[in-house]
């Protein structure tokens, strides 16, 4: 198992992964009808990182980290993940995000944000939780679940920054 940089040649592997995920329309606000070259731009070219999980030679998950906001926000990033549906429920989530706290911190980054948590998923809100981030707000009906509807999205958020800072 390793968790490495992504680069440009990682992406015909890694989009399946991004396609299926974008497509349920159950997690991410993208459009479930996204381009192989509009994915490539929000995932692996303006995040100011992106990482990939891999075993094996296969790409099973990745995340990227970018500034939530730009200027006198921009100490606090965002940060996105996706698993491949076959490698669900291995602890990959899990590796991903202490992984992308490790490397937000190098960054520079001071805390981290999770804009648009839909609250249907149960499983990212527990992991997000058990990783330290609180709910710090509850946007009603902000996210259009492809199967449900309006559904509830959370803002999620922890300060990274070591102690003294």
């Amino acid at each position: 198992m390793t968790i490495r940089p992504a680069s440009s040649e990682d992406f015909n592997q890694l989009w399946p992964i991004l396609r299926e995920v974008f497509q349920s329309g159950e997690t991410y606000a993208f459009d479930p009808e996204i381009t192989g070259p509009e994915a490539k731009k929000v995932w692996l070219e303006i995040p100011a990182a992106t990482y990939l999980f891999e075993q094996d030679g296969r790409i099973l998950g990745s995340y990227y980290l970018k500034p939530n906001q730009p200027g006198l926000g921009s100490h606090v990033c965002n940060a996105g993940y996706v698993v491949a549906g076959h490698a669900r429920r291995q602890g990959i989530a899990r590796k991903l995000c202490e992984h992308s706290i490790q490397e937000a911190r190098q960054l520079g980054f001071l805390a981290m944000q999770f804009n648009l948590v839909t609250s249907t998923n149960k499983g990212a809100i527990r992991l997000w939780k058990e990783m330290g981030f609180e709910v710090v707000g509850m946007l009603h009906k902000a996210f259009r679940h492809r199967n449900l509807g309006f559904v509830d999205a959370l803002v999620m958020y922890q300060w990274i920054a070591k102690t003294g800072d």
